[in-house]
C-alpha cells in the first residue's frame, strides 16, 4: 500500500468517526437536558401531561432543554425500559418518569443514576421494597392517590343507601397508584356500609373496562355504582351502562378529570372524578429535577394536590 493510499484511508476513517460521534453525542448547549418519560400517549391524561411540560418549556427555554417520550401501550413495560436506556445513551441530565410498572422500572432508573443522571418519579410511585432492595432512593412528586379516591367514594356514598351494591374497576395490578385508588374506594365504601360485590382490573383501558363492566352488570342486577380507577375506563363503563339500558340506575365514578369525561359530567352521566392536575404534574417533576441538578441535596418526596370534580365544579 502506498503512503498516499494509506493517508486517504486514514482520512476517510477519521471522517466516518466524526460523523458517528455527531450522531451519538449531542452538542452541549450549556443548559441541562431533561427527559420526560411517560406511559401511553394514547391516554388523554398523559397527552395533557406532555402539553403541560411543553408549555412550561416554552416559557423557560433559556433554562433547560426538554425531550418528551411515551409508550404506545399502557402496559408495554419493556418498551419504557428501552426509552430510559435511550435517554441514558443520550446523556441527558435528568429523567422525570411516570413508570408503567412500580417495580420493573427501578433497575433501569438506578442504572441512570449510576450514570450521573438525576431521576424524579411522578404519577405512579415506585414500590418502596423494590427501591430498598436495590439500595436506591428516588423522590416521588405526585398526589396521594388513596386520598383522592376516598374523596370520590365519599361523595358517591352520599347518593347511595347503606347496603347498596357497588363494584370497582381497578387499574393495572402492578401499578402503585392503581392499588392506592382501589384502597381509597374501599375505604369510602366500607366506611359508609356499602357492599362491594366485585373488584376487577380493567388494566387502565377503555375496551377492557367495557367488557368487565358488562359482565358485572349481568352478574349483579341490583348494582348501584361502579368506581373506576381512571377516566379512560370510565368511557368503557359508560358504554356498557348505556348498552344495558341502566344509565339512570348505575352511578359512575372516575379519576383523572380528562376532557373526554367532562361533558358527561355536566350531563349527569358521570357522578364525579378526581383531578390530579396532569398539566402541572410533569412541571412539578421537571422543576424539582432542575433544582436537584443545580443544587444537589437529599431527595425527598413532594405531595401534590388532588381535587374532587363534579358537575357543579365545572360550571
Amino acid at each position: 500500500m502506498s503512503r498516499r493510499t494509506a493517508i486517504i484511508i486514514l482520512c476517510v476513517c477519521l471522517a466516518a468517526c466524526a460523523v458517528s460521534l455527531v450522531g451519538c453525542k449531542r452538542v452541549d448547549s450549556g443548559k441541562p437536558r431533561v427527559a420526560l418519560v411517560m406511559k401511553s400517549l394514547a391516554n388523554e391524561f398523559f397527552k395533557t401531561m406532555e402539553d403541560g411540560a411543553k408549555g412550561h418549556h416554552k416559557g423557560h427555554g433559556d433554562e433547560y432543554e426538554l425531550v418528551t417520550v411515551g409508550i404506545k401501550n399502557e402496559l408495554d413495560v419493556s418498551q419504557q425500559i428501552k426509552l430510559v436506556e435511550s435517554m441514558i445513551a443520550q446523556q441527558v441530565d435528568a429523567i422525570v418518569i411516570a413508570p408503567a410498572d412500580s417495580k420493573a422500572l427501578v433497575g433501569v432508573c438506578k442504572k441512570a443514576m449510576e450514570a450521573g443522571i438525576t431521576v424524579v418519579n411522578i404519577d405512579n410511585k415506585f414500590d418502596t421494597e423494590a427501591l430498598s432492595s436495590r439500595d436506591v432512593k428516588i423522590p416521588f412528586v405526585g398526589p396521594d392517590n388513596r386520598k383522592g379516591a376516598r374523596l370520590a367514594g365519599e361523595y358517591l356514598a352520599k347518593k347511595l343507601a347503606k347496603g347498596d351494591k357497588v363494584a370497582i374497576i381497578e387499574g393495572a395490578p402492578n401499578a402503585f397508584n392503581g392499588i392506592q385508588r382501589k384502597l381509597g374506594f374501599e375505604d369510602a365504601m366500607n366506611g359508609a356500609g356499602m357492599e362491594i360485590v366485585s373488584s376487577q382490573t380493567g388494566y387502565w383501558e377503555t375496551d377492557r373496562a367495557n367488557k368487565v363492566a358488562s359482565a358485572m352488570i349481568v352478574a349483579e342486577p341490583e348494582l348501584k355504582a361502579i368506581l373506576c380507577a381512571n377516566d379512560s375506563m370510565v368511557l368503557g363503563v359508560l358504554a356498557a351502562v348505556k348498552a344495558a339500558g341502566k344509565r339512570d340506575d348505575i352511578l359512575i365514578v372516575g379519576f383523572d378529570n380528562i376532557a373526554a369525561v367532562q361533558r358527561s359530567l355536566k350531563e349527569g352521566k358521570i357522578l364525579c372524578t378526581v383531578d390530579q392536575h396532569a398539566d402541572k404534574l410533569a412541571v412539578f417533576g421537571i422543576e424539582y429535577a432542575l433544582e436537584m441538578v443545580s443544587k444537589g441535596g437529599i431527595p425527598e418526596d413532594r405531595e401534590t394536590a388532588v381535587d374532587l370534580i363534579t358537575a357543579g365544579t365545572l360550571q
